[in-house]
Formats: structure tokens, C-alpha cells, sequence
């Protein structure tokens, strides 16, 4: 954990209790005294009212009617807020609770002026995913998946996990180590490495029933596990560049293993790498009626022979 964050958590840590000891700090954050009492130090700095307790039994509590010093918003840093909360909603985010009560918080804390142009921004931005006849500002309703809230608690613990997954009328586990947790197409995915099979998995969160921590001896550490997956990447064969008529479309759909890097700070043109296997019939169908898609709008770099050849042979059909 960086110091920034143990700092945060000690500090969340130390809110909830009504009196701490440095021993209890040590071992709830398994670090050395020194460390404690120099985060404490830093917490107390910051304006965290704390009072010491001498005596062999000593600790520190937080002084009664004493908060932490105001934080003040700009206008402009209030409506990037709730901006963000308004472009979020309804995209099945993690803690759906606590970002409506963040809001309804930071609605409490500014003026009414300031309020009424929120009201009036929520009522001409719509974003996707917004119902234009109720664009309610604290209208987040569509809740995740309930097992992702779980997943990230234990991320933050260890990246090594089991996971359970029903297929069907199928049930499976894993042990894998995580890689990403990332929401592509509005589904969110584990992109982890499967430590019995050694290689890349991809799992769908929708598909979890269970998730706990993935206890043994013998763990590969992550360097050996990025350079286990390093040599089995595939050479790249395909190479496209973009326009924004071939982003959009890409947007709206892409196989799951293509993504794109942006190369203007406008998001309107973009690089596109990714490996075909020309020898797996269904993925060169998939990509020949993707590309098809993606219209004229982009510019090959570098494409297989067998790829140019099912366009052609698809396109013959429209033009013989």
C-alpha cells in the first residue's frame, strides 16, 4: 500500500474509533512503530484533532466537537462533480449507495444559487444511458452486479483469488491472479492469469457466484507471472488507423480482444492493434464483418493475406 493511501485508511481507521494505541496501528496496518507514530504525526499535521494519553497504557483519541479543517469548492470544481456524477449514472458502477449519499452530502454544502444551476445543467446535458423524460441528478439506479463490490474489498487485500463461475448449469473454479477489472460493452470482465493453466483468462463478473481470497505456499510472484505472459503474446498482424467515423463505430461494437490507442488529445483518430488467428475460421469471419462495419473511414497498415482475401471474397458477393 502506498503511503498516501495507508494514510487515507488510517485516518478512515481512526474516524470510526473513539481511541487507538500505536500497537493497534502496527498491527492493523502491519507496519514497524516508527512508521505508525511518523503517519500519525502526519494525520495530526494535516489538522486531525488528536489528543495523546500518557501513562503505560496511553493512546490518542480524537477531541470531542473538533473536525477536520473546511474543504472548499470553486463553482467550476462543484459542476466537474456533479458532471461526473450525472455522465456515471446508470452505467453499473461499484458503491451506488454511497455515491447517492456523496451527493446528496455535497448538495447540502453549497448555496442555492449554486444549486439551481446544477438543476439547470441536469436538465440540458444528457448523457447516454439517461432517461430524457426523468434526468433526475440523484436518480442512480441501475445497481451492479452484487458480487463486484465484494471482488474490488478483496482486491485491496491480495490480487490472488478463487473464483466461482456458473456456465449454464456449470460451475467451475479458478485460481487466477488478477490483472484487470475493466467494463467494456456494459459488462465488466476479470482479465486475470489462470495459475493452474498458466495463461490469460477473461471472465465475466455477471458469471461470479463466489469470490474469496486464493490461499497457498507456492504463489508465482507477479514478475514471473507478466513474463510468463509476455512470451505467449501473440505477434501483432493486424494494424489499422482510424478516423472518427471508425471510432464511433467501434464504440458501438469490437471483438473483445481489439482496442484501440487515441493519438490526438480529441479522441478523433486512433490506432488499432491486435493479433488475428487466420487459421480459426469463426474469428476470421467475426473480424472480416467487423471491419466491413467500421466503414471507410479507416487506413491499413498492415492486414494477414488471408484477412485481404475474405474481404475481398465478401465484398464480391455485393459487387461481382
Amino acid at each position: 500500500m502506498k503511503k498516501v493511501e495507508r494514510i487515507n485508511t488510517i485516518m478512515r481507521y481512526i474516524n470510526n474509533r473513539s481511541r487507538f494505541t500505536i500497537t493497534e496501528i502496527m498491527r492493523e496496518f502491519n507496519i514497524s512503530r516508527s512508521t505508525a507514530i511518523r503517519d500519525i504525526r502526519e494525520i495530526e499535521a494535516m489538522g486531525m484533532p488528536l489528543v495523546a494519553e500518557v501513562g503505560r497504557d496511553g493512546g490518542y483519541f480524537v477531541m470531542n466537537n473538533s473536525v477536520l479543517p473546511t474543504v472548499r469548492f470553486t463553482d467550476n470544481e462543484i459542476k466537474a462533480l456533479f458532471i461526473a456524477f450525472m455522465a456515471t449514472r446508470n452505467l453499473q458502477l461499484p458503491y451506488l449507495k454511497s455515491r447517492q449519499s456523496l451527493a446528496e452530502k455535497l448538495l447540502g454544502l453549497i448555496s442555492e444559487n449554486q444549486q439551481d444551476e446544477l438543476v439547470l445543467l441536469n436538465q440540458l446535458l444528457l448523457f447516454e444511458g439517461t432517461n430524457p423524460n426523468n434526468p433526475d441528478l440523484l436518480d442512480l439506479s441501475d445497481l451492479p452486479h452484487p458480487m463486484l463490490e465484494k471482488l474490488i474489498e478483496i482486491l485491496l487485500l491480495d490480487s490472488y483469488l478463487l473464483v466461482t463461475i456458473e456456465e449454464g448449469k456449470i460451475i467451475k473454479s479458478y485460481s487466477i491472479y488478477l490483472l484487470h477489472l475493466y467494463r467494456e460493452k456494459s459488462l465488466w470482465l476479470i482479465e486475470g492469469f489462470d495459475l493452474k493453466d498458466e495463461k490469460r483468462r477473461t471472465i465475466p463478473v455477471d458469471n461470479l457466484t463466489n469470490v474469496e481470497p486464493y490461499y497457498t505456499k507456492k504463489k508465482l510472484s507477479k514478475k514471473k507471472i507478466l513474463e510468463k505472459l509476455r512470451k505467449q503474446e501473440e505477434v501483432i498482424n493486424l494494424v489499422l488507423e482510424l478516423g472518427p467515423k471508425a471510432i464511433a463505430q467501434f464504440k458501438k461494437y469490437h471483438p473483445l480482444k481489439v482496442s484501440i490507442s487515441y493519438t490526438n488529445p480529441y479522441q478523433t483518430t486512433a490506432i488499432l492493434k491486435t493479433f488475428i488467428n487466420v487459421n480459426n475460421s469463426d474469428e476470421l469471419t467475426e473480424i472480416t464483418n467487423w471491419l466491413l462495419l467500421l466503414g471507410g473511414d479507416i487506413e491499413v497498415k498492415e492486414m494477414p493475406q488471408e484477412l485481404r482475401e475474405s474481404l475481398r471474397e465478401r465484398l464480391h458477393l455485393f459487387c461481382p
